[in-house]
C-alpha cells in the first residue's frame, strides 16, 4: 500500500497535502500584544486635540461660572482622540452613554441617596444598560458615580453634559480631518 492512499500522514505535514502548517505569530518579548506605538506626529495630534477640547470645556465653564470638566469627560476625550476606531469612542456611545449614566445616577440618587454604595450600583446598572443599548462607553459609568456622589442640579448638569459630549464628538470629527493620515472619526455615527 502506498503512503498516498494510507490514512496516516507523514509526521512533517498535516493531512496528505504535504504542506507544513504555518507557524504561530511570535509575540514580542517586552511589548506582548500591545498595539504599536503611535508615530510622533500621531501622538502630538491626538494629545493636542484632546487637550484643546478639554481646555474649551474649562473655558466655557469659567465663562458661565459652572464646572463643566469632570473626569468622565476627560476619559471620553482620551478615547475619541487616541482610539477613534474603537466602539467605545463612537458618537453613539459617547453621547447616549453619558445621558444614560446621568439618568441612572439621578434615579439611584432619588431612590437611595448619595452614598458610595449607591454610586457602585449606579455604575453597574449604567454598564448593563449601555451594553444592552449597544452604546458602549465606559466613562458613562463614571458619570453615574459623579451624579450619585456629587448630586449636581439636573436642570444645569444634564444640558451641560450633553453639550460637552457633542463638543467632544465634533472635535474628534474635525481633528480626524486635519491630519491626512489620521484614522477617520467616527467609524459610524449611529
Amino acid at each position: 500500500m502506498s503512503t498516498a492512499l494510507h490514512p496516516a500522514s507523514p509526521p512533517d505535514s498535516p493531512g496528505s497535502s504535504g504542506v507544513a502548517a504555518p507557524e504561530p505569530p511570535r509575540r514580542r518579548a517586552i511589548g506582548g500584544r500591545a498595539p504599536d506605538r503611535p508615530t510622533a506626529a500621531a501622538a502630538i495630534h491626538s494629545i493636542s486635540a484632546a487637550t484643546a477640547v478639554l481646555l474649551w470645556l474649562v473655558a466655557i465653564g469659567a465663562m458661565i461660572h459652572e464646572p463643566i470638566l469632570i473626569p468622565p469627560l476627560a476619559a471620553s476625550a482620551a478615547l475619541v482622540h487616541s482610539a477613534p476606531t474603537l466602539p467605545l469612542a463612537q458618537p453613539r456611545g459617547v453621547v447616549i452613554g453619558h445621558m444614560v449614566g446621568a439618568a441612572v445616577g439621578y434615579g439611584v440618587l432619588a431612590a437611595a441617596g448619595s452614598s458610595a454604595w449607591g454610586a457602585a450600583v449606579a455604575a453597574g446598572v449604567t454598564l448593563a444598560l449601555v451594553m444592552a443599548a449597544r452604546t458602549p462607553h465606559s466613562p458613562a459609568c463614571a458619570t453615574a458615580v459623579v451624579v450619585v456622589l456629587q448630586a449636581p442640579v439636573a436642570a444645569r448638569f444634564v444640558p451641560l453634559l450633553f453639550g460637552s459630549t457633542v463638543l467632544i464628538v465634533l472635535t474628534g470629527y474635525a481633528a480626524s480631518r486635519v491630519r491626512r493620515k489620521a484614522p477617520r472619526y467616527p467609524a459610524y455615527w449611529w
